[in-house]
């Protein structure tokens, strides 16, 4: 049956079509079923369809069809968002079911020229399907001619380590995943991680761990089919972007907090948003914290503890909870409150912290935690300018100062909203505190920090 354009004639916000198609693909080496699957997203700004619309194309990675980035509504958004001159996106892969359950996917070796050069044949192949997705107004100038996208990350190997569905979150997977760090062909020294994602933000990472498989000589899917081998969970090392970053806003309080570890007192941290607990082990085992930590769905707890090395007892406590409920409720005071809280609605784009968290009220409540010396840290992506200001400008009415720090990763920026004055170190060498948290933390991030 002929495809029939007339449903992709006008751009549509937010119109979402898959169907499938015959295979017409003469090279069968990566687009091999008997049918294609192609999913067409518009975006949901009317912005980009002006008189001449970007239309985009991504050839869907091989074995990577199940993987929720691809086969998802909300990955194909967030696709679009990443590339935001977009007004059209299409996906086309190969017709495997897009309910399935994400597989364990290796990537195949391929020489980087035969890859490249296989490539172009394909896209050639499919510049008349790609034409006839194209609006009307595409055609104003003559035939449009297509424009292929490509998607890349680093990670060669990934095994599914368990699926799960909470409450709150919903579905979502812990997954194994070896990053390739080295030349074509190359094995040696690879990263091993471990990562926990959710189906309704498949392209966010809210997760993950250094994993140091015993044998490194073995690839990750070889390790993982092997019953004795075990992974040991590095909860000394920080590899989510931001949380380094974040850690460093405590540089604004080590006078205070070294004062008060001289005096006998154990420094106190607050955390809203669990996640793998990450930042909670980090706290407690590097920085001598005592950690209270507030998260939404008791099922991500328990995989932060079975799979992410969250060891919660004496000095680590956890509280199921909304976040800003939990706060009213919390009794004591905290040197520092992290706030590492994201966006449950994809149609709104990766953004942090949720809209109904920017209030001033959520501010005074998170303050009243806080001990006049302390310190309130953000993870913030802002999804627009307006959202960013708006939050600085709320911060400032509540807080004493405002900080920041750029995480150059994805437009995350950390801010830092202290209680009082900043009291400098006289002298650093006399500063336990100060030289700790140096040792753990990369000084070029707390020499970043400027006041707003």
């Amino acid at each position: 049956m002929a495809l029939n354009p007339s449903p992709f004639e006008t751009l549509t916000p937010s119109q979402f079509t898959t169907f499938t198609i015959p295979n017409t693909v003469n090279r069968r080496c990566h687009l091999h079923t008997p049918l294609l699957r192609i999913a067409v997203l518009d975006s949901p700004s009317t912005a980009g369809g002006g008189a001449s619309p970007t239309i985009a194309a991504i050839i869907i990675p091989e074995h990577r069809e199940t993987d929720w980035t691809f086969s998802t509504e909300p990955g194909h958004l967030q696709l679009l968002f990443n590339n935001p001159n977009v007004s059209r996106l299409i996906l086309i892969g190969n017709n495997i079911n897009p309910n399935s359950k994400p597989l364990d996917y290796v990537r195949t070796v391929v020489d980087p020229v035969v890859e490249s050069v296989d490539k172009d044949k394909i896209e050639l192949e499919l510049n008349g399907l790609v034409i006839a997705l194209h609006p009307r107004l595409s055609f104003v100038n003559g035939v449009p001619k297509p424009l292929f996208l490509t998607y890349e990350d680093d990670v060669s190997v990934r095994v599914i380590v368990d699926r799960l569905n909470g409450p709150f979150v919903g579905e979502f997977v812990v997954e194994d995943v070896e990053l390739e760090n080295n030349e074509f062909r190359r094995r040696l020294n690879n990263e091993f991680r471990r990562r926990l994602r959710f189906k309704r933000m498949p392209n966010l990472i809210q997760s993950q761990v250094v994993i140091n498989p015993s044998d490194m000589e073995l690839g990750l899917k070889s390790l993982r089919s092997m019953k004795k081998v075990k992974f040991e969970v590095d909860i000394g090392t920080l590899v989510q972007p931001y949380l380094t970053p974040m850690v460093s806003g405590i540089s604004l309080i080590v006078a205070p907090v070294n004062d008060r570890n001289r005096l006998g007192f154990t420094p106190r941290a607050l955390c809203l948003g669990v996640g793998g607990g990450a930042l909670l082990s980090f706290l407690n085992s590097k920085l001598g914290f005592e950690v209270v930590g507030v998260e939404a769905d008791e099922v991500v707890l328990n995989v932060a503890r079975r799979y992410f090395g969250l060891n919660d007892g004496k000095s680590v406590e956890v509280v199921v909870g909304d976040a800003m409920k939990s706060v009213e409720g919390l009794n004591g005071k905290f040197d520092v409150v992290m706030v590492d809280l994201d966006s449950s609605e994809a149609r709104s784009g990766i953004s942090a912290p949720p809209l109904e968290f920017v209030k001033k009220s959520a501010f005074r409540a998170v303050k009243s935690l806080v001990y006049d010396h302390g310190v309130v840290v953000i993870n913030v992506i802002p999804p627009n300018e307006l959202f960013y200001e708006t939050l600085v400008q709320k911060l400032q009415d509540v807080f004493h100062k405002v900080y920041a720090v750029d995480v150059k990763n994805d437009g995350n920026i950390v801010l830092m909203a202290m209680v009082s004055p900043v009291v400098v170190v006289s002298d650093d060498r006399e500063c336990a505190f100060l030289t700790r948290l140096r040792a753990m933390v990369s000084g070029s991030y707390m020499d970043c920090i400027v006041e707003l």
